[in-house]
């Protein structure tokens, strides 16, 4: 009998974007119900799905009894505890559904039996024997043996290893693995909870539970009152998904003007360089106060006790909010840049930042993505395309990068991996001395590339970059809300 499941969980099981299945319900090719995917619909389409082959389950297979085993169980795997618990969940729901069946058994068979007696004691009557005969069709058809839904397997094993937790009111979702807490795992799957520090200190974070359960996972110096436990709010950082499937209602951001303005002082992590000009700065922000920020934002950054100050864009995602990575390019008019490359700032010094500030952030839907670089524009690209991988709604992305100076392509092996290890991305490095130059010729290419309009087009670099391919996308009858763009250094 096939089984209703949420487009993560389908997703999940078949191992395709989410953004794929979206595409596939609006082309009508699968049929939902109440936003629920069956699992026959998705077999039918996903003939090649078997229990082995799920990404999750494939892992965890493959795990061997030693030390990097033991480290990636720790990834993949909850806690002894809470799979302790959610085992439990479904032994419960098994033994439920157990004891219906036999009762359910029982009474047809009682049934059938005073049917008998009836029909017995009146054999001319007519409605008795036929009732006879479809509780025995009945019966048998229970009782016969029919083949396994794979996924509805897959699905139950899942539910052990994993928890499924929809927020409320928005109606996102996003899946808990391994020991992950609420907040991390709603952070790597690209969402935007509301939180401060992230250890339990300051209670931004707290978020209510209507249904399914929570384990906490460390102490915290915050203090819900009791009024607020018994309505069932914790600290999302400090609690991870005890049940297979758990709704919360949670605040969430909506924008850039939802995000607060911060100060804090980070401590530099790594610098080094990527190319001969581009210098990798790596800050860490402490372990009580992390940055909140969107994909696609950057901050002003200035050395201690120096005056130097200037803004850069964040070139990683937010799911990682206390490693922020910045891509530096040399440039005689940019004072903090000149500093990194002389030496005068060094691993352990501290870097004050301050922000997060810009518009340049992803847009809700679940159109293509287009991202289009030049330079060091790639930096917001990238944390904006990092993002959507998270999110996992896109039906695919295409990253086109233009390089004005010999290292311009500083990450070009990041590219690749994106490229190889996911199906829907693809991306085409490309050079010109000019960057105005270059973006023309960006455009004719998006022309004969793309075989229609109908994406979300995000444009980072140089001024006269930007202002060219603006013109270039309009001019294409390309919908302005369809056009993002960042003038980045």
């Amino acid at each position: 009998m096939a089984q209703w499941l949420t487009m993560w969980r389908a997703a999940q099981l078949v191992g395709v974007p989410r953004g794929t299945l979206q595409q596939r319900v609006r082309a009508g090719e699968i049929e939902t119900s109440d936003g629920l995917v069956s699992t026959a619909a998705l077999l039918a389409l996903y003939p090649q799905a078997r229990l082995e082959s799920g990404g999750l389950l494939e892992q965890v297979a493959k795990i061997r009894d030693d030390s990097f085993a033991r480290r990636l169980r720790e990834r993949i795997l909850p806690s002894q505890e809470v799979l302790a618990q959610r085992l439990y969940a479904q032994s419960r729901e098994l033994a439920d559904a157990q004891r219906h069946l036999q009762r359910y058994h029982a009474l047809v068979l009682e049934l059938r039996r005073a049917l008998q007696e009836a029909a017995g004691a009146d054999p001319e009557a007519p409605l008795p024997p036929r009732m006879l005969r479809e509780l025995n069709d009945g019966l048998a058809r229970v009782l016969a043996t029919e083949s396994v839904d794979v996924l509805d397997v897959m699905d139950d094993m899942l539910k052990v290893v994993s928890a499924q937790v929809t927020l409320r009111p928005s109606g996102h979702q996003f899946v808990v693995e391994g020991r992950d807490t609420l907040l991390q795992a709603a952070l790597r799957a690209g969402l935007k909870p509301n939180y401060g520090c992230g250890n339990g200190t300051c209670g931004m974070c707290k978020v209510r539970v209507t249904a399914g359960q929570v384990a906490r996972t460390m102490p915290t110096d915050y203090a819900l009152s009791a009024q607020e436990k018994e309505q069932g709010y914790v600290l999302s950082c400090a609690h991870t998904a005890a049940s297979a499937e758990l709704t919360l209602e949670s605040l969430e951001a909506a924008g850039p003007a939802d995000i607060p303005a911060q100060h804090i002082v980070c401590s530099v992590r790594a610098l080094r360089p990527l190319a001969a000009d581009t210098l990798l700065l790596h800050l860490q922000t402490p372990r009580s106060h992390r940055l909140r920020f969107l994909a696609g934002q950057g901050v002003v950054l200035a050395p201690a006790g120096s005056a130097l100050s200037a803004l850069h864009p964040i070139a990683s995602c937010p799911c990682d909010d206390r490693n922020l990575q910045f891509f530096i390019a040399r440039d005689p008019d940019d004072a903090f840049a000149c500093a990194l490359f002389d030496g005068a700032v060094k691993p352990g010094a501290s870097i004050g930042i301050a922000g997060p500030s810009g518009q340049f952030v992803l847009a809700e839907g679940s159109l293509p993505l287009v991202f289009l670089a030049c330079d060091t524009g790639f930096a917001p690209a990238k944390s904006l395309i990092e993002h959507a991988m998270s999110l996992d709604t896109a039906p695919s992305i295409t990253l086109y990068w233009l390089a004005t100076r010999p290292d311009g392509h500083f990450m070009a092996n990041q590219c690749r991996a994106w490229s190889e290890a996911l199906d829907p991305f693809e991306y085409a490095l490309s050079t010109h001395e000019d960057a105005a130059g270059g973006a023309r010729a960006l455009a004719a290419a998006v022309r004969a590339d793309l075989f229609d309009i109908d994406c979300d087009f995000y444009i980072a670099g140089p001024a006269a970059f930007v202002a060219t391919l603006q013109a270039e996308l309009a001019a294409a009858g390309v919908p302005a809300v369809q056009i993002h763009a960042e003038v980045a250094r």
